[in-house]
């Protein structure tokens, strides 16, 4: 009976993190060095998803819904820039910077709140006709 219910939650869990990694690539766009202060350039995050849940307790649960498959970074995500007067830069004057486009990270989180905000929408459409079907029955 709550099935649908943890469709829904699972597809709000899923956006969720993807949202998080859009909002770690934006803030990291122009992080060019790793904790230990070496040149390392962020890589820009990406969320990939599988159906199914494989936390549910049965097993039609486990097919139904979505999950986070992986986090992956994406290693050509880099690119060179050119700042003679950076520390950082190498004989010819480039630093390797993140390649991360401000406007794509934001029509994907666009893309990740419409699809939270459809599960929501799911999820109170179900809570109503749950309400309804008790309200019959009783």
């Amino acid at each position: 009976m709550y099935g649908v219910l943890d469709i829904s939650t699972s597809g709000m869990i899923a956006q969720r993190t993807r949202m998080a990694s859009i909002a770690a690539n934006i803030a990291n766009s122009n992080t060019i060095l790793d904790a230990q202060g070496n040149l390392n350039p962020y890589k820009r995050r990406q969320v990939f998803f599988s159906p199914g849940d494989p936390s549910a307790s049965t097993a039609s649960g486990k097919a139904m819904g979505v999950h986070v498959a992986s986090i992956e970074a994406d290693e050509t995500a880099v690119r060179l820039k050119y700042e003679p007067s950076n520390p950082w830069a190498d004989d010819q004057g480039y630093v390797t910077v993140p390649d991360i486009n401000p406007i794509v990270e934001q029509v994907n989180a666009m893309e990740a709140s419409r699809a939270y905000e459809a599960n929501i929408v799911a999820a109170e459409a179900s809570k109503s006709m749950m309400a309804q079907a008790l309200r019959l029955i009783a």
